[in-house]
C-alpha cells in the first residue's frame, strides 16, 4: 500500500530532511500551482474548486459583504494569504500559510498588501473530497491554537454547517445546521443567513 499522503508535495529545495519551512520560505516558492504552509509542511491545494464549491463560497461571501458593508470587519475569499505565526513570533519565522476559502478580519492593522498577518475573527472551510482530512483536522488545530475566533466547516455533499467558537482557548461546538436553517454567526448575532439560500438548487 501507498502511505505517501497525495496532499503533501514534494520539497522545493534539498534542504536536509526534516527541513521545516518558513514564512521567508514561502514568499520564495515558485510552482505552477497553489500550496499552503502547515506546521512547516507544503501542501499542495486542490485543482479548481467545482462548481458547486464556488456557488457556495460566492453566495456566503455576498451575504458577509452585503452585511458588513461600512463595518471595519471586512470579507475575503480564496486566494488570500492568512500567516499564523506563534504568538510573538515574526511574521518571518512563521511556519504556517493557509488560503482559507473565506475570513473575517476586524482588526484592518493585520492587512497588509500581501494578505493577512495574524488570526482572522471567522474563517469559513467548505469540504472537498482531497481536503476534508487538512480542514477537519490540521486547520482545525491551527485555527484553535492561533485563536481564531470562529470557524465553520461547510460539508457540501452533506448539506451541513457545523459551527465551533473559541472559549478558554478551545474550540467548542456550537451546533451543526441543515440546509433548512438559518445560522448567525456567534460573533455577528444580527446577521441571519437562511441555507436554503447558501446551498445550490438540488437537480
Amino acid at each position: 500500500m501507498n502511505d505517501i499522503d497525495p496532499n503533501i508535495i514534494e520539497e522545493p529545495t534539498a534542504g536536509e530532511y526534516g527541513k521545516v519551512y518558513t514564512y521567508s520560505d514561502y514568499l520564495k516558492f515558485e510552482y505552477d500551482h497553489m500550496v499552503e504552509l502547515i506546521r512547516g509542511k507544503i501542501f499542495k491545494m486542490s485543482t479548481a474548486p467545482k462548481s458547486a464549491h464556488q456557488e457556495v463560497s460566492s453566495n456566503l461571501h455576498g451575504h458577509f459583504w452585503s452585511f458588513l458593508k461600512g463595518n471595519p470587519c471586512k470579507v475575503y475569499s480564496a486566494p488570500f494569504d492568512v500567516v499564523l505565526p506563534v504568538r510573538n513570533e515574526k511574521k518571518d519565522t512563521a511556519t504556517t500559510v493557509v488560503q482559507p476559502d473565506i475570513c473575517i478580519i476586524c482588526a484592518q492593522s493585520k492587512i497588509n498588501e500581501a494578505g493577512c498577518l495574524g488570526a482572522p475573527d471567522l474563517v469559513i472551510e467548505i469540504l472537498s473530497k482531497s481536503t476534508s482530512k487538512k480542514d477537519l483536522n490540521d486547520k482545525y488545530s491551527i485555527y484553535e491554537e492561533a485563536g481564531v475566533t470562529e470557524y465553520w466547516i461547510v460539508m457540501l455533499n452533506e448539506r451541513l454547517v457545523e459551527v465551533f467558537h473559541l472559549q478558554n482557548e478551545k474550540y467548542q461546538r456550537i451546533t451543526t445546521y441543515t440546509e433548512t436553517e438559518v445560522i448567525s454567526p456567534v460573533i455577528f448575532p444580527d446577521l441571519n443567513i437562511d441555507l436554503i439560500d447558501i446551498f445550490p438548487k438540488e437537480k
